[in-house]
């Protein structure tokens, strides 16, 4: 496998993770040579992203004035090709908490173990109002860091 910027060590790298969602390939998010297509990873990330942060009790409630979560950045390393029907181990994990933003890792293992896809992307905590950055609270930085 090819060195990843965000990734020191893989083999410790895998091991940190726990949380995972399973992800059936659909015929829709294929292109027509029959693999997913370059934009359903991104996908997959957002839901898994969603139901990671509400199984850490994060931002399960539609009130904004506490702040809210948005992407700043997402990034997506493809390693093997995936196909309709095929399902995949999203793992996603908080990889380092800051103090207005969390860098959120993912994995993506196919039905033989192999991973598929790696990515990464922060989230920036700001406030809906303004739109600056806000810091997170300690509750919320012991959740993430709980689960990282």
């Amino acid at each position: 496998m090819k060195k990843i910027t965000y990734i020191d060590n893989m083999e410790k790298w895998q091991k940190e993770f726990s949380f995972f969602i399973p992800i059936k390939i659909r015929f829709s998010e294929t292109d027509m040579y029959g693999h997913v297509n370059n934009v359903s990873p991104f996908i997959y990330f957002e839901e898994a992203r969603i139901e990671f942060l509400k199984s850490v009790g994060l931002f399960t409630d539609a009130k904004r004035e506490d702040g809210m979560p948005i992407v700043a950045d997402l990034q997506c390393d493809y390693h093997k090709q995936m196909f309709f029907n095929d399902t995949l181990k999203l793992y996603v994990k908080a990889n380092h908490v800051g103090n207005t933003s969390v860098d959120i890792h993912y994995m993506a293992l196919n039905e033989a173990g192999d991973i598929t896809l790696t990515g990464r992307g922060r989230l920036v905590h700001i406030n809906p109002s303004t739109g600056k950055p806000i810091l997170l609270t300690d509750t919320m930085k012991e959740k993430l860091s709980r689960n990282g």
